[in-house]
C-alpha cells in the first residue's frame, strides 16, 4: 500500500498571517505519507525561494523534493512541488506547461517505492472555470499519452467549487476520485477544492482530510490523504 497526500501550504503563511515553515513540517510529519503534492510551495516574488528552506526540510523531515531544475532557490514550478520519502527512487521528473490566464503549472514525477512504479502529478488550477478546464485538458492529455504505461495518481488544488461539474467532469471521464472530504477553509471547511484522483490500476483503501490543531493553524487549506493499493 502507498499513502499519498495533497496540501496547499499557502507559502507557509498560517491562519494567524505569520509565515512559519516549522508548522508545515509538523503537519507533514503527522500525515506521514509516502508522496506529497504541495501547492504554493514557493514564495511568489523575487527569486521564488522555497517557503520551507531546503535545509530545514532535510534536517527536520523524512522527505526530499523531486528536483524540478527550475530555480536554484525554489522547490517547485509555479509553486507546485512533489515531496517523497528519502528512500524513494525518483525515476523521471518533468514540468508541464499548461494554458493560463495567471501563471500556473503542473509537475510530474515517476517513482519507485514499495516495489511499485508510480506516475504522480501535482497541480494548482486557475480560479477561472474556463481556464481550469483548459488546464485540466492539458494535464489529462499528458497523463493519457505517456512514453511508458504506468499506474497514475493526480493530486492538487483544483479550485473547483461545483460538486461534479467543470473540470471535475473532465477528470472523471478518465480517473476516479478518492473520497477525501472538505478541506477549505481551515477554520470552517465547506469546499472540496483539494482532490486526489487515480487510474483504474489502483483502489482506495482509506482516505480523508487531515484535521489536527497544527493543520488548523499552518495554512488556510487542510491536507487531504489517501491510502491506495494495486487493484
Amino acid at each position: 500500500m502507498i499513502k499519498v497526500a495533497s496540501y496547499n501550504m499557502r507559502k507557509a503563511i498560517g491562519t494567524d498571517r505569520r509565515r512559519n515553515p516549522e508548522r508545515i513540517l509538523e503537519v507533514l510529519r503527522e500525515i506521514d505519507a509516502d508522496v506529497v503534492a504541495l501547492q504554493e510551495a514557493d514564495r511568489r516574488f523575487g527569486p521564488r525561494s522555497a517557503a520551507i528552506p531546503l535545509h530545514l526540510l532535510d534536517l527536520h523531515s523524512g522527505y526530499k523534493p523531486v528536483p524540478l531544475d527550475v530555480h536554484i532557490e525554489s522547490m517547485g514550478w509555479h509553486g507546485n512541488a512533489i515531496l517523497v520519502r528519502k528512500s524513494v527512487e525518483i525515476l523521471r521528473h518533468e514540468i508541464l506547461h499548461i494554458p493560463y490566464l495567471e501563471p500556473r503549472g503542473a509537475v510530474m514525477a515517476e517513482l519507485e517505492l514499495g516495489g511499485h512504479r508510480l506516475r504522480t502529478f501535482g497541480m494548482h488550477l486557475d480560479l477561472s472555470g474556463l481556464w481550469r478546464r483548459k488546464q485540466a485538458a492539458a494535464v489529462i492529455s499528458y497523463a493519457l499519452n505517456p512514453h511508458e504505461a504506468m499506474p497514475t495518481i493526480l493530486m492538487g488544488d483544483l479550485n473547483e467549487w461545483s460538486a461534479k461539474g467543470g473540470c471535475l467532469r473532465d477528470f472523471a471521464h478518465h480517473f476516479r476520485f478518492a473520497d477525501c472530504g472538505k478541506s477549505f477553509h481551515t477554520r470552517r471547511p465547506v469546499a472540496r477544492l483539494d482532490r486526489i484522483m487515480h487510474c483504474g490500476g489502483w483502489m482506495v483503501n482509506a482516505s480523508g482530510v487531515h484535521d489536527s490543531p497544527a493543520a488548523r493553524k499552518a495554512s488556510d487549506h487542510l491536507p487531504i490523504w489517501a491510502v491506495l493499493e494495486p487493484a
